[in-house]
Parts: C-alpha cells; structure tokens; sequence
C-alpha cells in the first residue's frame, strides 16, 4: 500500500470507538533500513493555535493496526496503555 492511499482515512479504535485522527494530519516512522511503518504519531488536538507550541503525539504501534478500509484505519488498543511524546514544532 502506499502513502498516498492512507492520506485521508480516519483511525477509529475498536476497543472503545474512539475516533483518534486522521492520517493525513498524523506523522508515519518508517525504518529507515527496510522502510517499513512502525508507528504512527496522532497529534492531540490544542484548544489554543499557535505557530511554536510543545506538542504531545499519542504514538499508535503499527502492530495496533487490525484493518485498513476504504474510509477508516481500524485499530485495537486500550488508551490507558498508549505512549504519548512531545515534539516542538
């Protein structure tokens, strides 16, 4: 699959429906070596805009992946386990 066909799907987890992003505002970690997808950094929405903020990306193991449709990028995981970095952007 490439990129350009994950652009624009929305990512809802099945463990409690939540609708976490869209991959088109996230961020994908690839391996450099083989290429492959690791991750994928959701960022949390600020109620506040601003140019130069110290963000926080939830980080989605690419093996919470279940399945990939159409619209939606299906996953399964409990967010009380999720790993969240920060990023000045």
């Amino acid at each position: 699959m490439r990129m350009a066909e994950l652009a624009g799907k929305e990512i809802v987890n099945i463990y409690d429906g939540a609708r976490l992003g869209v991959v088109g505002e996230s961020d994908l970690v690839i391996e450099p070596g083989s290429g492959k997808i690791t991750s994928i950094l959701i960022p949390r929405k600020n109620n506040f805009i601003s140019l130069w903020v110290d963000r926080q990306h939830m980080v989605l193991p690419w093996e919470a992946v279940k399945k990939i449709g159409f619209e939606v990028i299906i996953v399964d995981l409990d967010q009380t386990n999720l790993n969240f970095r920060r990023h000045l952007v």
